[in-house]
């Protein structure tokens, strides 16, 4: 039987990748839904209907779990959901999955958010700001933050390959957003994290899903009329 590819409505950023990793690490066919968040398209009536927050990834599985289309925003939600679906990466034992959702919130609840106020702070927001002097709080802060979530994740990984034991969609999720350089953190202090960095990238599945869509992304942090649009677009919502 031939199974119609889902469809991940995506842009290349860590949310993003947590998806495409998914999908190939699982072998399930997917094609790409370009939602370009620098020019709006987020926003477009399309879109929403499937992702009501307005915010990528979602997906459109044609083959849903009765035979009819079902359709999920949030990135957490989606991993669960495919790791059902394909029956890999997502134990079937309580006590192991309990396991692995554990670590699945603590990324969607602590590190992406954290992190991600951290990439506002230090990359984006100085291209939209006069007074630098209003930065230094919320630089300090979120990078403070993102250094204690790494130690965090060092101290978990001291006696184990992955965060759950067996390798996961809890990896999947977390491994996109360390992002060392954009985060104000050094891997030299967090060693068994690097060397969960390496032992998780150097899998083909998250090269070639990390990969999706490059040259799709743009700099927020640049200067110029076009990324300033997409700082407003994005930094600058309102209800709609």
């Amino acid at each position: 039987m031939t199974h119609k590819p889902i469809e991940l409505w995506y842009w290349p950023t860590p949310n993003g990748w947590k998806i495409s990793i998914a999908l190939e690490e699982m072998g399930l066919p997917y094609e790409v839904k370009p939602v370009n968040i620098g020019t709006g398209e987020q926003f477009s009536p399309q879109f929403q209907a499937l992702s009501p927050n307005g915010r990528m990834p979602a997906i459109l599985d044609p083959d849903g779990p009765d035979g009819q289309p079902l359709s999920l925003f949030e990135s957490g939600a989606i991993l669960q959901y495919l790791g059902n679906k394909s029956g890999q990466f997502y134990p079937a034992d309580i006590r192991a999955r309990a396991e692995v959702d554990q670590w699945l919130f603590w990324q969607v609840g602590g590190l992406g958010p954290m992190a991600g106020q951290t990439h506002h702070f230090r990359q984006y927001a100085p291209a939209m700001m006069q007074d630098q002097r209003h930065l230094v709080y919320g630089v300090r802060r979120y990078t403070n933050e993102v250094h204690r979530l790494y130690g965090v994740l060092n101290r978990r990984l001291a006696d184990r390959p992955y965060v759950a034991g067996d390798y996961s969609i809890a990896d999947m999720a977390i491994w996109p957003w360390i992002l060392p350089s954009a985060q104000g953190q050094s891997l030299d202090e967090f060693p068994h994290l690097a060397d969960w960095m390496q032992r998780v990238g150097a899998r083909p599945a998250v090269k070639a899903g990390r990969a999706v869509g490059e040259a799709l992304r743009s700099n927020l942090a640049a200067s110029g009329k076009e990324a300033e649009e997409a700082r407003r677009l994005l930094f600058g919502q309102r209800a709609r």
